[in-house]
């Protein structure tokens, strides 16, 4: 093991219920190369920022909690930010977890080209919780400044592989709400042979103050939060329970 990687992270849930099965040790890396506009934590932008740990530290951490997640089923989230900005460090903590008998998840966006060091970190992971901004790339585009064919192309590689995943999708109304994109959403959803579930998360402004602590213009002020009816609706069209 590189006794020089560092892991650059923004901040540590050692007792999270809602990042992958069971109860789950969350780390939230540091950096994101989206400008995703609905982002909750527009504070993990910066790569400059965070708090580095090696990965002996991190294990260490990890293991004093290992009793309780492991019980429930659970295991170890990384999440951001964007994971997959430190593939390396990811690497040889999931090798670590592995020795311990630790399932991993990776909450990603997905938009990397899969090259082979991608391919080996994908392999030592157990389920990637994919977000998948937009079916429709013009949308994807104005929402989170890059294309959506790179996250496809994992999802789509992580099917070809019989990788677990499971897609999440931010239900922005008047971005991501459209009848259109759904279906085709839907019609992608219904190829992916590995895909275990899907979520549709409504939209919410509560990460407005870390924009606004920034002195940064919140981009989506006036679009009005998503209701219990708008996710209704979007599964109905989807075709998920």
């Amino acid at each position: 093991m590189d006794k020089k990687l560092f892991a650059r992270v923004h901040s540590i849930d050692t007792l999270g219920a809602v990042d992958g099965p069971g109860i789950r040790f969350i780390i939230f890396m540091q950096g994101c190369g989206l400008q995703c506009k609905y982002c909750q934590n527009r504070d993990t932008w910066d790569c400059s920022l965070g708090t580095n740990y090696t990965v002996d530290e991190i294990v260490s951490k990890i293991l004093r909690y290992k009793n309780y997640f492991v019980a429930s089923g659970g295991g170890v989230t990384i999440s951001g930010g964007e994971p997959l900005l430190q593939q390396d460090v990811l690497i040889e903590l999931f090798k670590e977890l592995k020795k311990n008998n630790i399932s991993t998840a990776i909450d990603t966006s997905g938009n990397f080209p899969l090259t082979d060091k991608l391919k080996e970190l994908i392999d030592l992971t157990d389920l990637f919780l994919l977000d998948i901004k937009c079916i429709n790339d013009k949308k994807c585009k104005d929402l989170t400044g890059v294309s959506n064919k790179l996250e496809l192309e994992f999802a789509n590689y992580l099917s070809s592989i019989n990788k677990d995943f499971w897609i999440r999708q931010v239900l922005v109304p008047g971005y991501t709400d459209d009848e259109n994109d759904l279906l085709k959403l839907k019609d992608f959803i219904h190829s992916q042979t590995s895909l275990r579930r899907v979520d549709i998360l409504p939209y919410h402004d509560f990460g407005r103050f870390k924009w606004e602590n920034l002195n940064v213009e919140y981009p989506l002020d006036g679009v009005r939060t998503a209701t219990n009816e708008d996710v209704a609706r979007a599964k109905r069209i989807l075709d998920i329970e």
